[in-house]
């Protein structure tokens, strides 16, 4: 019987180390489905994408909702590529509860999940998730922008959405940050632009009236400070309000060399693409497997007009 169960066991690790072995030799499928693909902020995560997956030999599928960040939107790609039997997933989840299936699903066809920038409510199945230092981006655009308006006066906020990991996790920092340091800064108002622009410049131009004395705006995210700058253009203040904004799309750094942001807080997307598949490959292979990180929280970078010649390089590549 022991004789037995030795080489029993012996075949299981045998055939552990074979499946291993064809997973290194075959050429890996992996998805990749970023929130919305025609924001600034998945084309730098995308092109770091493509670079790595070339790098390591792997086929990546690269697909996503053109038009809007929503679940509704993304689930689809989401489905096409499970049904693909892709070797992993790579998912920036776009609601945390409404994604949660999709990771079950992908957990019970032992398909590999990892989540970048923001992430699901249960997170026990995921091989890692990687973002931004969103907290700490949120405490830093406080610090900033009380800075720039003399720690007091009326402050606004414009968000993405209201469920986005990323999105929650600022607007906790900025306001952890205020309530602690800055007592005479005063939050008036929080809007969601849901990815779409033209829904910030609304949102900001109708604070701007309801809201005369507004002496500031964090823009939670890219495409909220997209629209702040139409709104601070329009409206003829720029400079009289300051504009501190998450991300940096060329647009945006252009628009801090003006003044019309005041400052940027840039993550690395394309680091983070970069990451997950080499992280991806490492759990289906093996190899390297035990240099995975269940968390990886990147470092932020504060963009200023006066620090712009160091920090240029961090605006996100097209």
């Amino acid at each position: 019987m022991k004789l037995k169960l030795k080489v029993l066991i012996g075949a299981a690790v045998v055939g552990l180390m074979s499946a291993q072995a064809v997973a290194q030799d075959k050429k890996l499928t992996i998805a990749f489905i970023p929130g919305i693909a025609s924001d600034p902020f998945f084309k730098a995560m995308e092109i770091g994408a493509k670079k790595k997956a070339e790098e390591l030999g792997i086929t990546l599928i690269w697909q996503g909702s053109a038009s809007e960040y929503s679940p509704q939107t993304q689930l689809p790609f989401v489905d096409s590529a499970l049904a693909q039997g892709v070797d992993a997933l790579i998912l920036v989840p776009t609601d945390p509860d409404s994604l949660q299936p999709s990771v079950a699903k992908a957990q019970a066809m032992n398909i590999p999940v990892i989540t970048v920038d923001t992430t699901v409510t249960d997170q026990s199945y995921l091989t890692s998730h990687i973002t931004g230092d969103n907290v700490d981006g949120g405490k830093q655009a406080a610090k900033t922008l009380a800075a720039q308006i003399g720690g007091k006066g009326e402050v606004f906020i414009m968000s993405g959405s209201p469920t986005g990991t990323t999105n929650v996790l600022r607007e906790k920092g900025f306001r952890e940050e205020l309530t602690a340091n800055y007592p005479d800064v005063k939050i008036v108002d929080r809007q969601y632009a849901y990815s779409q622009p033209a829904t910030a410049t609304s949102a900001i131009n109708t604070a701007l009236l309801k809201y005369p004395n507004i002496a500031g705006i964090f823009a939670i995210d890219g495409t909220s400070g997209t629209g702040a700058l139409a709104a601070l253009r329009n409206s003829g203040k720029v400079g009289t309000v300051k504009l501190v904004g998450y991300d940096a799309y060329k647009v945006q750094v252009d628009a801090l060399k003006e003044g019309v942001f005041t400052a940027l807080v840039a993550q690395q997307p394309g680091r983070e693409a970069e990451l997950a598949l080499e992280y991806a490959k490492a759990r289906i292979t093996g190899k390297d497997a035990d240099k995975i990180e269940k968390t990886v929280v990147i470092p932020n970078v504060v963009l200023t007009k006066e620090n712009l010649p160091e920090t240029e390089k961090y605006m996100y590549a097209q």
